[in-house]
């Protein structure tokens, strides 16, 4: 089997390796159309994904935060629950004081459990404040992550009807261009997936115009316009590397051509009316 396919590339004429590429090139065209027909879709839903995942990231992390505020607020209150029963005991200490340096000791010891108490109240306030920040943070995002959802639902619909109009189309396109690159030399073949891929407009064979490339529009010299046109090597852009193909192979008007058809249709014109018969020569 292999070189059965062999012998049908090698067999192959320059002219029909040439038609071929460009009936290739046709198919991918219209590939790549369909592809255009989806736009940014495809890019559209995968960020919105990514964002998604983000946002639920973030509102899973500022929950925890929030958390570990909230178990360091009940620890604050605790201290100050103890520092209060402190307080007590040395209050109540300060009516058995036998000497001053038990009173100055007991008062230092007030002095510092009420200071504690203000502190944690202090750091109990931040909390609060930074516990409420982070709440809002976590509203908004769920917000958000409502909208981004919404957003994706329908880009996600939008991209399925789409690709269910197109999808049997572009199989069928894509077999044929398949069983058509069975019948291309493997090199020629590489060569122009190769040019394609590094042109921008994707094409890889273009027809000469008016004496120029097709592709870069560069001007081609006559003898290489001519050897265009006799179909017998595979002639390429000496500036942009494409694929040089006679109009006529594919199937193009050129330009010359429509301008000869023109004057025809004029003459046609004219000739009627200087065959129309002038009605004051009737009345004479």
């Amino acid at each position: 089997m292999a070189k059965k396919k062999e012998a049908q590339t090698v067999d192959m004429s320059v002219e029909e390796k040439l038609k071929s590429l460009f009936q290739l090139q046709t198919m991918l065209s219209e590939i790549d159309k369909i592809r255009i027909l989806r736009g940014e879709l495809p890019l559209e839903v995968e960020d919105l994904e990514d964002e998604i995942e983000g946002l639920k990231t973030r509102i899973d992390n500022t929950n925890e935060e929030v958390e570990g505020l909230r178990g360091r607020i009940n620890e604050l209150k605790t201290k100050i629950e103890l520092a209060n029963e402190k307080l007590v005991g040395y209050k109540g200490q300060l009516d058995n004081v036998r000497n001053n340096r038990e009173y100055d000791l007991l008062n230092k010891e007030i002095e510092f459990q009420t200071l504690e108490i203000e502190l944690c109240n202090k750091r109990i306030r931040e909390a609060e404040a930074a516990e409420k920040t982070k709440e809002e943070l976590v509203e908004k995002s769920r917000q958000t992550l409502e909208e981004r959802s919404l957003d994706l639902e329908v880009k996600k619909n939008e991209l399925d009807e789409i690709v269910a109009e197109t999808k049997a189309e572009e199989e069928k396109l894509r077999e044929k261009a398949k069983n058509l690159e069975l019948s291309i030399e493997p090199r020629l073949l590489m060569s122009f997936k190769r040019i394609r891929k590094n042109s921008r407009n994707g094409l890889g064979i273009v027809y000469v115009q008016r004496d120029a490339c097709g592709g870069c529009f560069a001007k081609i010299p006559p003898q290489r316009q001519l050897d265009v046109r006799m179909r017998k090597k595979i002639i390429v852009c000496e500036y942009c590397g494409r694929i040089l193909i006679d109009p006529e192979l594919a199937g193009v008007k050129t330009a010359v051509e429509q301008k000869e058809e023109k004057p025809k249709r004029r003459r046609a014109i004219r000739k009627t009316k200087e065959e129309t018969p002038n009605i004051e020569d009737y009345m004479e």
